[in-house]
């Protein structure tokens, strides 16, 4: 597959090896789901499922050195730690560059980003960013969106450390939309530690022009794009993701955006994810 920009220190793990192989050997569409920050790739379980059901091949390329399972994760927090943008791209860069098509790529929060980056370095056929992390360009602070970091960024320290959320915390970044029996299920589901050295360059990415932070919006070979933003979303709240997709519309290629009412950032992972993971479809139907 050509377009490809990656470290040639990527370690692609077992499992990866044999997504790829598998959609290679099936001669499908392959749809690539990349998870985000506090998350892994289980959070996409059913999206695969509604994705191989119409057709396509799915891959979960996770983020370098991903625990197997939640309890794993929980258990060894610190194979997370200081993980960077520039390295979880060039590790999902390097697994999807193994793959005889493009792939139509899929992310969610940081996942989403990740999903910006790798579709402006032409790796992509077609994506869609859910809730995107912001990048450098994007300009608007919420009020509560900077809480959200605040849980990492407010120490130092945290920079170079694996850093959980509580379950509190994570009723207010990714649960504040469903109830309260729904965000427990959801924390002891999915949520687990994340790096902080990301949220500490997401930061810092208007203020340094050689942030790994960046997007490629203009590349010629992007492939269609589009952007879904949760109305209740307190994490990525319509104004990023807005910003982010009023940079990306200038790329010569098909960019939209959605906004779905009623929904926070746990829109790809709670009760209501068939409805956002079959406007995505819809999406990846039209172009690939």
């Amino acid at each position: 597959m050509s377009g490809t920009k990656t470290d040639a220190t990527v370690t692609i793990s077992a499992a990866e090896k044999k997504q790829v192989q598998r959609a290679n050997t099936s001669g499908k569409q392959p749809v690539a789901f990349v998870h985000g920050l506090w998350l892994l790739p289980n959070s996409w379980d059913r999206w695969v499922k509604l994705f191989e059901k119409a057709g396509y091949v799915a891959l979960t390329p996770g983020w370098p050195d991903d625990p197997d399972t939640v309890g794993d994760a929980k258990a060894h927090p610190e194979v997370f730690a200081g993980k960077s943008i520039g390295q979880i791209a060039d590790h999902v860069g390097g697994v999807l560059s193994g793959l005889d098509k493009r792939p139509a790529v899929i992310g969610h929060s940081f996942g989403g980003l990740l999903t910006e980056i790798i579709a402006g370095r032409g790796l992509s056929a077609a994506s869609v960013a859910i809730s995107p992390a912001p990048h450098r360009g994007v300009l608007p602070l919420p009020i509560s969106a900077l809480r959200v970091a605040s849980v990492v960024v407010k120490n130092p320290k945290n920079r170079h450390r694996a850093v959980p959320l509580t379950s509190d915390q994570f009723r207010y970044g990714f649960a504040n939309a469903v109830d309260e029996d729904e965000a427990k299920e959801l924390y002891a589901s999915y949520s687990v530690p994340g790096t902080g050295e990301v949220l500490f360059q997401a930061a810092a990415a208007n203020l340094n022009p050689w942030s790994e932070d960046k997007v490629d919006t203009k590349n010629p070979d992007r492939g269609p794009m589009l952007i879904v933003s949760g109305e209740k979303d307190h994490t990525v709240p319509w104004a990023i993701a807005n910003s982010s997709y009023k940079r990306e519309r200038h790329n010569k290629d098909v960019t939209e955006i959605e906004k779905i009412d009623g929904r926070g950032h746990s829109l790809t992972i709670d009760h209501g994810w068939k409805e956002v993971a079959e406007k995505a479809l819809a999406f990846v139907k039209r172009f690939v």
